[in-house]
């Protein structure tokens, strides 16, 4: 870089999930990395999980609109933690129906923010349709977002590497480990974040323990001369489509 050319600007992640706490137990290590290296990091929530994520808050009586508050809140608070924006669309859960609309906003969104990496859901999951119906559009938007003649504001977007986060029932879904990607620097956050999320309290240690065994896997994979800690965290992506390098490492 000259004297006269102005630094590039940071990196920017851009997450596409269907639930407003999906972000957190699947990309909470990814996204607090990225923040911490300053970069910017916005979250495209499709819906709250108002009704299929919320059975608390449904026994215990709250109407539609008092657990789409709750739901808010606590991703909201998520997200502030990992040092994230999220962005809430309301688009309805169980389900999550795919509209032209709807993957027109998520094309707006592309070329706004103008992503470095985009992290989505895999595209297959038996137990939950929202989660495919997400990555589906996420990726349908990307295509859509890169084409000159679409007609939506903003600058056409490049091709930015797509990582499908890792599900809940991974064997169920298709989903083989291709990234393993070192969170413990920042696990403690990913951990609060978690605890933001008090509708789905059993999902806490579900994944601390899930974190630990992708850093058990992510250890043996590095070798023995990276010097890693004895307690290691992890968290594992898929990538739909290929690696371009100048370099195999």
């Amino acid at each position: 870089m000259t004297h006269d050319q102005a630094p590039a600007p940071p990196r920017s992640t851009l997450v596409i999930t269907a639930h407003a706490g999906d972000f957190v137990w699947r990309a909470g290590g990814a996204i607090a990395l990225a923040a911490s290296r300053g970069e910017r990091v916005t979250i495209a929530c499709l819906t709250y999980g108002e009704r299929g994520e919320s059975a608390k808050a449904w026994r215990e009586g709250k109407s539609l609109e008092e657990i789409k508050g709750i739901r808010r809140d606590e991703a909201e608070r998520a997200a502030a933690t990992l040092g994230a924006e999220v962005r809430f669309l309301d688009a309805g859960d169980y389900p999550l129906l795919a509209t032209p609309e709807l993957t027109d906003q998520l094309v707006g969104i592309y070329r706004e923010i103008q992503p470095g990496i985009v992290l989505t859901h895999p595209l297959t999951d038996p137990y939950n349709g929202d989660h495919p119906a997400a990555a589906r559009m996420a990726l349908d938007a990307r295509v859509l977002a890169q084409a000159i003649g679409y007609p939506a504001p903003g600058d056409v977007l490049g091709a930015p590497p797509v990582f499908f986060f890792e599900p809940h029932q991974p064997e169920m879904c298709d989903f083989t480990p291709e990234v393993l990607l070192d969170i413990t620097e920042v696990f403690e956050t990913k951990r609060k974040a978690m605890e933001c999320l008090s509708a789905q309290q059993h999902l806490w240690d579900y994944y601390t323990d899930l974190a630990k065994r992708r850093g058990v896997q992510l250890k043996r994979n590095a070798g023995p001369n990276l010097g890693l800690p004895h307690t290691t965290y992890g968290e594992a992506y898929m990538r739909p489509y290929p690696q371009v390098t100048e370099e195999l490492a």
